[in-house]
């Protein structure tokens, strides 16, 4: 009983890297989460890479030192230390589009980083007025604080609200955000940057 234990506290001593730094890029970014199966592959994934970068790094130290000789568990903090660092530059560039962007423009893949068209829309389109198209033909003009990942799930804050007639604009006087399910979003219009409040 006590190998099978250890051999447990072993390999989730070395896969700790990978599951501390892919819950980190997802706590970081609007992927949805796989499903378990899938963590302990992409977890598997970012340990190698850690763990290379670590091995690379120690080396290059020992190297450096000569005579270096590390304390017990320094190897493990060291991953760790990695793999946050790893996990953040790795949601930096998701967020950003930034390996895409640069595999986009060299023709190799015509994809975002984003994880639909939804959040690319959102991401590329922060600084102009929306018109939300609801159910039932209704329309809200304003102004989006935030917006949800998914259009499925969350929802939308919307500042400076008006509803929108047929050839009229109704105004919500004394009310200062509205708060609307995403799941009642039938379409959504991205309006050009603009200097004043008409749509």
């Amino acid at each position: 009983m006590s190998w099978a234990t250890s051999e447990v506290v072993t390999v989730l001593t070395f896969l700790l890297p990978g599951l501390v730094g892919i819950t980190i890029f997802y706590s970081l970014t609007s992927h949805p989460k796989p499903s378990e199966f899938e963590r302990i592959i992409h977890a598997l994934a970012f340990t190698i890479i850690v763990q290379g970068i670590t091995w690379v790094a120690l080396t290059l130290t020992e190297l450096g030192w000569q005579s270096t000789s590390w304390p017990e568990g320094m190897e493990i903090a060291i991953s760790l230390w990695f793999a946050i660092l790893f996990a953040l530059v790795a949601a930096l560039f998701s967020n950003q589009d930034a390996a895409h962007k640069f595999l986009r423009k060299i023709g190799i893949t015509k994809e975002t980083s984003y994880p639909s068209e939804w959040y690319s829309a959102f991401y590329r389109y922060t600084d102009c007025y929306v018109v939300l198209h609801l159910k039932g033909e209704r329309r809200l003009y304003g102004w989006p604080q935030e917006w949800p990942s998914h259009p499925d799930q969350g929802h939308f804050i919307i500042a400076e609200g008006e509803w929108l007639d047929e050839s009229e604009r109704l105004p919500l006087t004394g009310v200062s955000i509205i708060l609307v399910k995403g799941s009642e979003v039938e379409m959504v219009e991205f309006l050009q940057p603009i200097h004043s409040n008409s749509p």
